[in-house]
């Protein structure tokens, strides 16, 4: 069990008993849950099976009075609001809301209690107060943070697509505010240091055996207040702009490709780096060629009689024409192939142009035609369909 679990999830809730419960309150409480839920009891019933799992789960932890100890610690901790944090705080403007997730990122190392997914109970305390990465209190609230990734979807023609087009991108993102260059205070005045943090953009408390650093709720966790605010940003240091972006899209991109442009996501917070940008490609369908992988497709229709007898036949590429043999005696499906006429690789090779014909058969023909054709026929061996005979007289 990990040590996310502890804080997610209600053992006292699963069992049905209150947390000032004796121990022998949640023993009753726990047979009782998994009586009624045992697998044995309730076959093919998986959410018969979950209640049971979710019973022993709870049971491993309030059943042991030191993992309850912990349990409880734990989760009195969480509930005070002791792990909130992000920039200007969660649920204010730019801030970062906290994901139970980021806790643990840091606190999974190898060795200590395995309680606890690995981290010891004091090492998993250490890695989330000092950020998570060693530093002191409070680097996590203040340091460089990365930007956010930006997604934007462009529509590409077909054949843009295969050959590679430059397009300009608009897209609208939070960036810096012009006015107050972020630091979110209204032009000739400036931020002051809170009185609170004195600057740290943390405070120290104690609770229980514990003693542990939270953002400052005076600032936010950002160090500073703002006492009169950038009429541009009302305070945030970031507005919405719009911007316009060059992508470049290499030939042959395909449909539902994703192109990464990186620095050219949202700017990042307190000097941090920007995101990244993820440009989705749509690629509109080509009213002739198709695309299989590197190689393009055509249909090409050709007459009974360009089949049987063969022809020469120009037919269209996205750079001009090519010429194809037709032999005699092709049958309809076959693929002709024009090489180098498809895709262009990274590597410089190009794929294929594939060309399938289509033996058109009239609907209509003419009396002149008919009679060439029944002419025809009665100098054409019948197909070949012995293997159907046999089967055909077994029904007969």
């Amino acid at each position: 069990m990990s040590s996310k679990d502890w804080i997610e999830k209600d053992f006292y809730a699963v069992l049905g008993v209150d947390k000032a419960a004796s121990a022998d309150d949640v023993k009753k409480a726990y047979r009782k849950v998994a009586r009624g839920s045992h697998p044995d009891h309730n076959p093919g019933d998986p959410k018969a099976e979950e209640r049971f799992k979710a019973a022993s789960e709870a049971y491993a932890v309030l059943g042991d009075d030191a993992k309850r100890r912990e349990y409880d610690e734990l989760r009195s901790l969480f509930g005070s609001g002791a792990f909130r944090r992000g920039a200007r705080g969660a649920g204010q403007p730019g801030g970062v809301p906290f994901d139970v997730s980021d806790l643990f990122g840091g606190a999974a190392g190898g060795g200590g209690d395995r309680r606890f997914g690995g981290a010891g109970f004091q090492d998993l305390f250490s890695s989330i107060f000092s950020g998570g990465a060693g530093g002191p209190a409070g680097t996590a609230a203040r340091g460089p943070a990365r930007g956010r990734d930006v997604e934007a979807e462009v529509a590409l023609d077909f054949g843009d697509a295969v050959r590679g087009v430059t397009l300009p991108l608009t897209l609208r993102a939070p960036g810096v505010c012009d006015t107050c260059h972020g630091n979110g205070a209204k032009p000739g005045t400036s931020p002051r240091t809170c009185q609170v943090c004195h600057g740290a953009g943390v405070t120290n408390r104690n609770q229980g055996s514990f003693s542990f650093s939270e953002p400052c709720r005076n600032c936010q966790g950002v160090g500073t207040v703002v006492e009169e605010k950038c009429p541009e940003c009302q305070g945030t240091g970031g507005v919405t702009k719009t911007r316009t972006l060059n992508v470049r899209f290499p030939a042959g991109v395909a449909d539902g490709q994703k192109i990464r442009l990186a620095g050219r996501g949202e700017p990042g917070a307190r000097g941090g780096p920007a995101g990244d940008l993820f440009v989705h490609v749509k690629v509109r369908p080509d009213e002739l060629f198709g695309r299989t992988g590197d190689d393009l497709t055509l249909t090409v229709p050709v007459t009974f009689a360009e089949a049987v007898l063969g022809t020469d036949l120009r037919v269209p590429t996205l750079d001009g024409t090519v010429t194809l043999r037709v032999p005699p005696g092709t049958p309809s499906g076959r693929i002709l192939r024009a090489r180098g006429k498809g895709v262009v690789r990274r590597d410089g090779q190009a794929g294929d142009l594939l060309v399938t014909l289509d033996v058109v058969v009239p609907a209509k023909v003419s009396d002149e035609a008919r009679a060439a054709l029944e002419s025809f026929a009665a100098q054409t061996p019948p197909a070949a369909r012995e293997h159907l005979e046999a089967r055909v007289r077994r029904f007969s």
